[in-house]
């Protein structure tokens, strides 16, 4: 019988090193501090949930804006028999948006977190491409406004960011290379990641429908390549970035290579359908895709941190007051839903931004006002 999605030996199409768990004395800094973790409900933020509330936390503050989401973490906290075996339950459960100023700067008042998880994003390109203003409010001004709140409070704030921020071609990148913007800016620190595996709704759970469909497999060309790690490993390198003693600090994981979408997805048919043929199907590059990403730019440096699984990102950043002038512009942009104004005030602020043509054509059907 094939394995489920859970069950697949991921480390054997990996074939490298794990990025291993960092030693509990590593970790001391976050024990006894209380720590927040915004989209809590989501695959990785639940999955970091669940880590964190195995530690000697002062308290765990899982904000989420999906209830579903929520009730599920809920249910698979108090389920975890490690868990369990404590006095109680170490965990606050906040059903709100990160982009809620009102729920935020409650939140930061009543609990007063030191370390915040920053996980609460949204993430699919294709869609994001449909509704860029949408993906500004929610990934670049709730980023503010966690950002605001931890300042006020003393917290320091891990961002989680993706390597669709480099050299951006998405409304999804730019957005991500934005937020890293704002983060840094506040002493805060960006790990940069690649595709997850096995995440919620993501290319692993495409591939194991249309497998179990007898196929095609849909991938966007050959040549198509993206960095792969584990929900564990991703897991691991956050923490391992939140005890990072660097600051600000714009980090990525050390060692890592690029895979091929195509063996990813014929390493899946063989263990979902072993023995069975399942064809693919070449679709072409989708607005907002790249053939292949990467971790940092050629104009950046990235340099090793002693043995650790990270490495150290330079780039070039906006200055404080290009900063908020920028951020000042695109509120007023959004605000107006005027998608060329933003997109200019993006291109801006990220010199190498180069919106699809799908949004500059959503753009110009939408109309625009002077941009000013």
């Amino acid at each position: 019988m094939p394995p489920s999605l859970r069950e697949i030996p991921w480390r054997d199409f990996l074939a490298r090193p794990a990025f291993e768990a960092p030693p509990p004395e590593a970790l001391s800094a976050l024990f006894h501090a209380p720590t927040l973790v915004t989209g809590a409900g989501g695959s990785l933020g639940s999955a970091l949930a669940r880590r964190l509330a195995r530690f000697p936390l002062q308290s765990l503050l899982l904000l989420e804006s999906s209830e579903n989401n929520l009730y599920e973490l809920q249910r698979s906290l108090e389920d975890d028999s490690e868990v369990a075996s404590r006095a109680a339950l170490p965990a606050t459960f906040i059903l709100g948006s990160a982009g809620d100023p009102t729920t935020v700067e409650r939140l930061f008042a009543l609990h007063r977190p030191r370390i915040v998880f920053h996980a609460a994003a949204y993430k699919h390109v294709p869609l994001l491409e449909s509704q860029p203003l949408a993906a500004i409010a929610n990934n670049i001004f709730a980023t503010e406004t966690v950002i605001a709140a931890a300042v006020a409070c003393g917290a320091r704030v891990v961002l989680l960011s993706t390597d669709k921020a480099v050299e951006p071609v998405s409304i999804l990148g730019v957005t991500k290379r934005v937020a890293e913007e704002i983060v840094l800016a506040s002493g805060g620190t960006v790990l940069r990641l690649g595709n997850v595996l096995n995440s919620s709704a993501s290319v692993t759970e495409i591939f194991a429908d249309e497998i179990a469909r007898g196929g095609p497999l849909s991938i966007t060309d050959s040549a198509a390549s993206r960095y792969f790690i584990t929900m564990d490993e991703a897991v691991n390198l956050l923490l391992l970035a939140a005890v990072h003693p660097g600051s600000p600090a714009l980090l990525a994981p050390a060692s890592l290579t690029t895979r091929k979408i195509v063996e990813l997805a014929r390493f899946m048919a063989g263990q979902l359908a072993p023995g069975r043929q399942i064809p693919v199907n070449f679709t072409g590059l989708r607005p907002g895709d790249k053939l292949t990403e990467r971790l940092w730019s050629d104009s950046d440096q990235a340099g090793t941190i002693g043995d650790s699984n990270l490495v150290s990102i330079r780039t070039k950043r906006l200055t404080p007051i290009q900063l908020k002038s920028g951020l000042v512009a695109l509120h007023s942009a959004v605000e107006a839903h005027d998608l060329s104004c933003a997109l200019t005030q993006l291109q801006a602020m990220v010199p190498g931004f180069q919106p699809s043509q799908s949004l500059i054509s959503l753009a110009r059907d939408s109309g625009s006002r002077a941009c000013v």
